[in-house]
């Protein structure tokens, strides 16, 4: 950029891991926009309608700049770019519910305090390295060895990107944004914005920081394992014993994190990719969740699980979209979230890692109960006395539900595109390959 060749003018870097990122993030800001045409103005006041749409732009632009850029400052750049778009999109809120401000106000101090530990991690490097691009950092980091200034580096940008990913115990913010978000924003934020600084964090923890590197080593084996495995289980815990269906769901999110970083922890070419396959069949499932949510919340504006009970014999296509959704958190058979939990599996059994098998089967176990509450009460409880009669999703809604429920499916049984990109993004990761 501006004339000036790599490292010191500033680059845009686009591998294969890159390529996975950006098609997830512009299709999922695709479907979203499809979906706010009816959604909009049932949810968000229309003298807030501009400044919704110009936010969701913001933050689809800054998270397609962390995924393409090649320089440590601009990604930092990006990042706050995409922030500031989403902290506004969260405030706005739905109508008539004021608790999307604390909760876009707790959002913007997490996320300031991350953004912040990235940027003096950066700093850090910075000074040992005396450069920002990437690619250079990376081979001026091979020969420093572990030195004070590098881990400390290291240290302040994963902790700042692990907020960012709502990585545990960094996830405080999480739960009220998507509840409290209009269902577009949470339908986008839960494809794109935790996987972007997973994205990234990869990055700096596989490409920049040189391989071998002891301290490097030791966060992925003492820290960033453990924590997987904690966020796993203790957060589908609590997903079981929620009664907001959105908050269940996003509790959800926060350990189907926990399986991406699972897959990441392993070190090898085979859990990059099983991890990257995962975090892409992971905003696949949580965008059809979320739409068909949103669907029904048009109509009732429900958001405890007991204000859904019956729906699904008032508006059979939205919850038959959410049952296919659901299906795939769970791992059944014939849906990609099957064939994702499968891959990492796999991946773990080669690595010798028998004690992530064990997680990931408790985890989905327990995935499975709380599965199993929202299933029960849309299609076998009965409706409340007195409940509000749901309608049927419109047109505008339904069409781009039923794409994303349909690539649920389709990707099931042919998974053939999906794994070309994880296994290409786990080999560039990982191996080395451009």
């Amino acid at each position: 950029m501006g004339g000036f060749a790599p490292p010191l003018g500033i680059a845009f870097h686009i591998d294969a891991v890159g390529v996975l990122m950006a098609l997830l993030i512009s299709s999922a800001g695709v479907m979203a926009s499809l979906y706010s045409g009816h959604a909009l103005p049932a949810e968000v006041r229309a003298e807030k309608h501009t400044l919704t749409q110009a936010g969701f732009l913001l933050c689809q632009a800054g998270l397609l700049g962390m995924v393409s850029t090649g320089d440590a400052f601009n990604a930092f750049v990006f990042l706050e770019v995409s922030s500031i778009g989403t902290y506004a999109l969260i405030a706005i809120g739905e109508k008539r519910d004021r608790r999307a401000l604390p909760a876009a106000f707790n959002y913007l101090i997490m996320g300031t305090i991350g953004a912040t530990f990235y940027v003096v991690g950066v700093g850090f490097l910075f000074a040992a390295t005396g450069t920002l691009n990437m690619a250079d950092m990376g081979s001026r980091l091979a020969t420093l060895g572990d030195s004070s200034v590098v881990q400390a580096g290291f240290a302040f940008i994963v902790v700042g990107l692990g907020i960012k990913a709502a990585m545990f115990p960094l996830h405080g913010w999480l739960p009220g944004a998507y509840s409290y978000a209009p269902s577009l924003i949470t339908i986008f934020l839960a494809a794109t914005a935790t996987k972007a600084s997973i994205y990234l964090m990869a990055r700096f923890v596989f490409d920049v920081f040189p391989d071998g590197a002891a301290f490097g080593q030791g966060f992925i084996a003492w820290v960033l394992a453990p924590l997987a495995a904690t966020a796993a289980i203790v957060c589908s815990i609590q997903a079981v014993f929620e009664k907001e269906i959105r908050r269940m769901l996003a509790f959800s999110s926060v350990a189907q994190v926990g399986f991406i970083l699972l897959g990441l922890s392993l070190a090898t070419v085979a859990g990059a990719s099983a991890g990257l396959f995962y975090l892409a069949a992971h905003a696949l499932m949580k965008m059809t969740l979320f739409m068909a949510l949103g669907g029904l919340a048009i109509s009732i504006g429900a958001r405890r699980l007991d204000e859904l009970a019956g729906v699904a014999r008032d508006a059979p296509w939205s919850a038959a979209a959410f049952a296919i959704g659901a299906a795939s958190l769970a791992g059944v058979p014939l849906t990609l979230g099957f064939l994702a939990k499968w891959r990492l599996v796999a991946a773990a059994l080669e690595a010798g890692q028998i004690w992530i098998v064990a997680v990931l089967a408790i985890a989905s176990l327990l995935t499975l109960l709380y599965v199993g509450r929202m299933i029960e009460a849309i299609f076998f409880r009965p409706a409340p006395a007195g409940a509000p009669r749901a309608r049927e999703a419109p047109v505008g809604v339904l069409a781009p539900l039923w794409v994303l429920a349909g690539l649920s499916l389709w990707f099931g049984i042919d998974a053939s595109l999906p794994e070309q990109l994880a296994n290409a993004a786990g080999q560039a990761l990982i191996g080395g390959a451009p």
